[in-house]
């Protein structure tokens, strides 16, 4: 549309152009040179104008068409400009978080006991965990622990997901027990006594690898009792109330990103006799833990914060709706 209407509007200026030097449009033509019944060619004063316009029209669509292409850079530029700005404040956020907490922590001590597709599948639960993170306006400094270099995740991690190399976090081959004073260490389990009343920049919050609560009751709370570490769950009795459904079921067992456990090597013979469909049900829970700590960080209300991590399929819902 823009080339069409440039165009009628050389060819308007010509006309008048021509007309101002009274010169007959149709003598300065193409055609000029041989008029009706063989008439003698332009004369050279006309051939010399005729050629004088055509290069100040040219001159003109060069001038049009370097304007379009700087008013294109500009805006290519802006979006260019806008995305490095995000980038950047992304991540001063996560290097604020790495100064000051909080501090989030996945165990990936398990990661060898899994399959390659599982393995796979959390490679690439980690990877929406730090795009997640990432994106949020209060993050958490994340790590990677007993992260073994040449182990199965840790290839897979490489592998899936580009760029991980330059991933702002820590990763680690110690474990947690090693990097954190016990006193700091909070490890989130849904069998704890103790209610996640908020969040402490000064502490690191566990978060295991695999669910397996529904066959192994109170899994991680005896792991972390073990490691003589405190332990919380999130409050969702405190804020939900139990919705009627058909098969009465009701379960605080969360994701990391709800809240996931770690299997211990005498348990991972069961791990492997379980479903497919069920183990790919307790991997795809990997999130959504962080989903509600990041809500929580974020707008410091527990109804909000569990809205948008506790679906309701777990049979949990917020008192407003169950009304």
């Amino acid at each position: 549309m823009e080339g069409g209407e440039g165009e009628a509007g050389e060819a308007a200026a010509l006309h008048e152009a021509l007309r101002l030097l009274r010169i007959e449009p149709a003598a300065a033509g193409p055609s000029a040179a041989a008029g009706a019944g063989g008439a003698a060619p332009c004369s050279r004063n006309v051939l010399r104008k005729r050629r004088r316009w055509e290069r100040v029209l040219a001159a003109r669509r060069r001038r049009r068409r370097q304007e379009r292409e700087r008013s294109r850079a500009r805006r290519d530029g802006g979006r260019g400009a806008a995305r490095r700005h995000s980038k950047a404040l992304a991540e001063q956020r996560l290097l604020e978080a790495r100064a000051s907490g909080p501090r989030l922590c996945v165990d990936l001590g398990m990661a060898d006991r899994m399959s390659l597709k599982e393995t796979s599948r959390l490679a690439s639960q980690i990877r929406r965990l730090y795009g997640a993170n990432r994106q949020a306006e209060k993050p958490f400094w994340l790590y990677l622990t007993e992260f073994v270099v040449g182990s199965l995740i840790y290839e897979e991690c490489f592998r899936m997901n580009d760029g991980f190399s330059n991933y702002l976090m820590d990763t680690t081959q110690e474990s947690y027990l090693d990097l954190f004073p016990l006193d700091a260490i909070v490890y989130l389990t849904p069998d704890s006594e103790n209610v996640l009343e908020d969040i402490d920049p000064k502490k690191v919050y566990i978060l295991g690898g695999l669910v397996d609560e529904s066959i192994h009751k109170k899994l991680t709370l005896r792991r972390a009792q073990e490691q003589s570490l405190q332990t919380a769950r999130l409050p969702i009795r405190e804020y939900m109330v139990k919705a009627v459904n058909t098969k009465n079921y009701h379960s605080e067992t969360l994701a990391i990103n709800q809240v996931p456990n770690v299997l211990q090597p005498v348990e991972y013979v069961v791990w492997l006799a379980m479903d497919k469909r069920i183990r790919a049900w307790y991997m795809s829970l990997f999130l959504t833990v962080f989903d509600v700590l990041s809500t929580y960080y974020k707008t410091r209300s527990w109804p909000d914060a569990l809205k948008a991590g506790v679906s309701s399929g777990k049979g949990y819902v917020l008192p407003d709706a169950e009304k």
